[in-house]
């Protein structure tokens, strides 16, 4: 018998997908994220969007902004704002980590997706990043490009 875990299948919220084109993607960290019952059951839909949003510290604390996780519908009047600032749960030298990286070497914390852990929390995968030029961004279009071409000649081969 193996003592290996194998890893569940994480159910995915939201992806950023854009970001690993737009940035280059540093160290990465999981963080929890502070949210109300509405949020939670509207995240569970899958229709929660991350894709202009950043993470910044305030008073030795991380935010999520401008994330949009859309009302619920079965809530009413009980509902919670799409777009305010939400909490991240980190340790405070990982907060750190993160607020010296942006103020001392200009880089920017992005997120990469929420999603939902196999204990049924809801996670952030955030990273380290540094944007892009547009002239790097065309040299990753050129190198993707060449991967996929060489993915297929190989699998043509045999």
């Amino acid at each position: 018998m193996s003592s290996k875990k194998t890893e569940a299948p994480r159910k995915i919220a939201a992806d950023n997908r854009r970001a690993r084109f737009d940035y280059e993607i540093g160290e990465v960290f999981e963080a929890g994220i502070a949210l109300t019952g509405t949020e939670v059951k509207s995240l569970r839909t899958g229709k929660a969007t991350i894709g202009e949003s950043y993470a910044a510290q305030k008073s030795g604390e991380m935010w999520l902004y401008n994330a949009y996780i859309p009302e619920y519908l079965e809530a009413n009047r009980f509902n919670h704002e799409t777009r305010r600032p939400r909490k991240l749960l980190l340790h405070k030298r990982q907060i750190s980590k993160l607020g010296h990286a942006v103020e001392r070497e200009g880089m920017t914390v992005v997120p990469l997706k929420i999603y939902f852990n196999d204990r049924g929390r809801a996670k952030v995968e955030i990273a380290i990043a540094r944007g892009r030029k547009s002239h790097d961004k065309r040299e990753a279009l050129k190198e993707k490009s060449w991967e996929r071409d060489k993915a297929r000649l190989m699998r043509d081969r045999g």
